[in-house]
């Protein structure tokens, strides 16, 4: 999942950071590098929020020509889609919990952003919610 930016000339000197899909993420840095660098960081960051909600992660829009993006990490990636599909088939841990044949709890560190998670863990949830998690190496 690769988020565009926008950058923006800071009137103390650097560049803000914004994300057009979500909002929450603002940030900036010294110059470009470093303000791309920080982003990374608050689009995570803001990302807890939709998973603390337990409300749908936008997906990232296409960018523009020339236009920055920050990429997320795969199992970061693999959360996202995971707490989306949770989300629209509404699917509560517990059930799925018991799909995969796990603890709820467990299936909460699976749908936590900052819980270092196994990809495979991942792909099990996402085959008892009826989905494929594919990687592609483009």
């Amino acid at each position: 999942m690769r988020y565009p930016v926008r950058l923006k000339a800071a009137e103390e000197g650097g560049y803000v950071v914004t994300f057009p899909d979500i909002p929450e993420a603002i940030t900036q840095g010294e110059d470009v590098e470093d303000a791309l660098l920080h982003a990374a960081d608050a689009l995570e960051s803001a990302l807890d929020f939709y998973f603390e909600d337990r409300r749908p992660v936008p997906a990232p829009s296409k960018p523009k020509r020339g236009q920055r993006v920050v990429e997320l990490p795969a199992s970061v990636s693999a959360k996202v889609l995971l707490l989306n599909e949770m989300l629209r088939q509404k699917v509560r841990p517990a059930e799925l919990a018991r799909r995969i044949g796990t603890t709820p709890q467990e299936v909460n560190r699976l749908t936590n952003i900052r819980h270092r998670t196994r990809i495979d863990g991942i792909d099990k949830a996402l085959r008892a919610l009826g989905k494929r998690l594919i990687v592609d190496a483009a």
